[in-house]
């Protein structure tokens, strides 16, 4: 692959360079990892917003919190750095209407680890990069690649917008799911992505699912007590038998910690004891790589087709797909990003 980042800016060094005013559009995890990366970088935020219906008067980090329209009141022009994710057709369209009226820039800071997207991480991992985009199966697959990683490099809503597909067409010319699949959901939260499989067939052999958060189990198997063949375990997906520590935060934000709720993780090797799985999903907030390596003997011996996020640390969307092919060089690896900002539900579907 050539170097596509040569000729481009790193949104980083766009807002360090920045002649305006750097204003935060967000509160919450997202806003506070970017601050964080601002203060190692030396970029000083002059406000921070968030939409209308959200603003109440509240203090975030030290700013007063404002609507667009104060801040367009005080500044006669700036820059807005975009720290939240949405899938919601009404936000993004809002977001995007932002966009039009001043210059928006998404700062990529990973879902989970330390590495931030910026020229140092592209020089230390442009070989993997580069290596990583001939794996892909097809030319969609590559143009999708490309257009992640300047969107993660750049910070441009254009390029994420260049990358979309529906989901639909993953499942139904990629993934072709049967009425005979052995669905191994890790990661399977409150059931949604068990209503999706449901979604794509409505005859299978079994569904087993994995969900470490306690909160989120219960609510998992109240979800699956009119869905037969399920085989739920409240644990973590992982290379092996072992106990790991959670953030005590619900939902989708429940992930690996250093400290809080001790979880039992294992594998799904040990789980599956032999037992052959066809589909294997796998959103373990981080943890993918671990899981991978804990699923080796079932992708070796039986191949399941597969639908992993790419998405959590700056370095899933390329060392995941070099894994997977070292794992099982049979694997026909495809790249699609479904509707998002930012690259948040940008998946691996490997059959």
């Amino acid at each position: 692959m050539e170097n596509i980042f040569e000729n481009q800016i790193s949104v980083w060094d766009c807002f360090k360079t920045a002649s305006m005013p750097v204003v935060l559009y967000g509160m919450g995890d997202g806003a506070d990892k970017v601050i964080n990366a601002f203060d190692k970088l030396n970029i000083k935020p002059s406000a921070v917003m968030a939409s209308d219906d959200f603003v109440r008067g509240q203090s975030f980090r030290g700013f007063k919190v404002q609507k667009l329209s104060d801040i367009e009141e005080t500044y006669n022009d700036f820059i807005i750095a975009l720290c939240f994710g949405s899938q919601l057709e009404d936000v993004m369209a809002h977001i995007k209407s932002v966009a039009k009226k001043h210059t928006l820039l998404v700062p990529s800071v990973p879902v989970f680890g330390e590495n931030i997207f910026d020229s140092t991480f592209v020089k230390k991992y442009f070989s993997l990069i580069s290596k990583a985009y001939d794996v892909f199966e097809d030319e969609t697959s590559k143009q999708v690649y490309k257009n992640i990683l300047l969107f993660q490099y750049t910070g441009k809503l254009e390029y994420l917008e260049k990358s979309e597909s529906p989901k639909d067409e993953a499942f139904t010319s990629i993934l072709r799911l049967s009425d005979k699949e052995f669905f191994a959901d890790l990661g399977a939260c409150k059931g949604d992505t068990i209503e999706e499989f449901l979604n794509y067939t409505k005859s299978y052999e079994k569904i087993l699912a994995f969900e470490p958060n306690p909160k989120n189990y219960e609510k998992l198997k109240k979800h699956c007590e009119s869905i037969e063949n399920t085989e739920l375990w409240n644990i973590a997906a992982y290379s092996k038998d072992a106990t790991l520590y959670f953030n005590k935060k619900s939902g989708r934000s429940s992930a690996e910690s250093t400290s809080g709720i001790p979880v039992k993780a294992s594998s799904l090797d040990s789980i599956l004891a032999g037992r052959k799985a066809t589909y294997v999903k796998m959103d373990v907030e981080g943890g993918e790589a671990a899981a991978i390596s804990g699923a080796c003997e079932t992708l070796k011996r039986f191949k399941p087709k597969l639908n992993i996020a790419a998405y959590h640390r700056s370095e899933d969307i390329f060392s995941l797909p070099l894994i997977i092919k070292a794992v099982n060089p049979r694997y026909k690896i495809y790249l699609r990003h479904h509707p998002y900002i930012p690259f948040w539900d940008t998946n691996l579907y490997c059959i």
